[in-house]
């Protein structure tokens, strides 16, 4: 099993650029299903998600292929099996993606009930509920989610919860439904406007995607198309973080700044000085140490859930008290433990993490419990004193496309251990 080496100290300096948006390339590659015809997408992130996801398609018959620059071919009239099987779903919750447009395209799904980060309850309830909405007949049964239609009906859908893929998944279903759907309380985030946006692409009739409410007039078919994934904003504002904890000089290309007002807000509280242009952010901290700062996760465009580890992981060594509010996820401080290994001063309260700000951090073995709290543990190893071993990487290669190559650009000493290879000096 793979670890990272970081030898703390250096400041980040020097430009990185932002991979294709994880959050973003699932859902599409799940949407490929409703095409008839070849699709193409670019600025697709190599990351194992992305790579659970080819498998997943290509188990049902899907012809993929992937070439340079993070192009992938995806030839979906291939298909043959309908099957999403648990050996596939048990390592990714995005792929219950599958199910609105296996029903809407072919009229049957068989999706096993999803695993993947074991951060609190993301209930699929919302997902069968509106397919069954729409004319769906659906069962659960042998951890199967069993959905047949013949074709499915717009209507008027009202989230009972702000919910991203149950805002997707029944988007790309009425797609292809009889009349109008409405999605009323959908979540608002940027990977729910590419989704659309590859969709109409393909010929859907979506407005609103970024709004409370959505409407898709459903379509015969949807033609193949060619698109380009979104850049990663969670990707980016992790980078910026690292940059602030170390004192450091970062500018992140081809990124989105307008998908990341929340964080850089934050950031600026924290003392960085930060200036954006079209697809770029520059953020210098002039070698000082950050403030800390309060955090409150809510939905897009509020701070993302997804930051809320990274920016544990600053005010862990920043000037001051910092208290951080989940209110997304009630099992999503599991990385605390491991900073408290490291020295941080951080009591958990409930859905608080009440953060008192240590000079500095001293290197410990940690291990990695989630995607983002790999993340907040790598960017505590960039400032702790001494070598960090963090085991268990697997999640952090979920979804950030070579995230120690990135880092050694700008300067950080940091080394994968692969295997059970003998751990290297830096």
């Amino acid at each position: 099993m793979d670890k990272l080496l970081i030898n703390g100290g250096p400041a980040l300096e020097g430009e990185v650029r932002a991979s294709g948006a994880k959050n973003a390339a699932l859902p599409i590659l799940a949407a490929t299903l409703l095409a008839d015809g070849p699709v193409t997408l670019t600025n697709v992130p190599r990351l194992c998600d992305v790579n659970t996801t080819m498998r997943l398609l290509g188990s049902m018959g899907a012809h993929l292929s992937r070439g340079e620059d993070g192009r992938i071919s995806v030839e979906p009239r291939t298909l043959t099996s309908f099957v999403a099987p648990y050996k596939l779903v048990k390592t990714m919750r995005a792929s219950i993606l599958v199910l609105g447009p296996l029903v809407a395209r072919y009229g049957q799904a068989d999706v096993s009930l999803p695993g993947g980060c074991a951060i609190g309850a993301r209930p699929v309830n919302l997902h069968i509920d509106g397919l069954r909405a729409m004319g769906a007949e659906i069962s659960v049964d042998g951890g199967y989610i069993r959905a047949r239609a013949q074709r499915l009906k717009g209507t008027r859908l009202v989230m009972e919860l702000v919910s991203v893929t149950g805002t997707e998944n029944l988007m790309m279903a009425a797609t292809l439904a009889e009349g109008e759907t409405l999605i009323e309380n959908a979540a608002h985030e940027p990977e729910v406007v590419d989704l659309a946006n590859f969709l109409n692409a393909m010929g859907a009739h979506i407005t609103g995607a970024g709004t409370d409410q959505i409407r898709i007039q459903g379509v015969e078919r949807l033609d193949g198309a060619e698109y380009r994934v979104m850049p990663d904003r969670i990707e980016t504002g992790t980078f910026l973080v690292g940059a602030a904890m170390t004192g450091g000089h970062i500018r992140v290309n081809e990124t989105r700044p307008d998908c990341l007002d929340a964080v850089l807000q934050k950031l600026c509280e924290a003392g960085a000085s930060i200036s954006t242009g079209p697809d770029w952010i520059e953020l210098d901290m002039h070698g000082r140490r950050p403030r800390a700062v309060d955090i409150h996760t809510a939905p897009y465009p509020a701070f993302p859930t997804d930051m809320q580890a990274q920016f544990c992981a600053l005010n862990a060594i920043a000037k001051g008290v910092g208290v951080v509010a989940e209110t997304i996820f009630e099992n999503r401080f599991m990385h605390v433990p491991e900073l408290q290994r490291m020295g941080a001063d951080i009591r958990v309260e409930g859905n608080l993490a009440i953060c008192h700000g240590v000079a500095g951090l001293t290197a410990a073995p940690v291990m990695a419990t989630d995607l983002r709290a790999s993340a907040g543990l790598v960017l505590a190893g960039l400032v702790a004193s001494g070598e960090t071993l963090i085991d268990r990487i697997y999640h952090l290669d979920r979804g950030y496309e070579t995230m120690e190559e990135k880092l050694l650009t700008l300067g950080a000493r940091i080394q994968r251990i692969v295997g059970n290879g003998a751990t290297p000096m830096l």
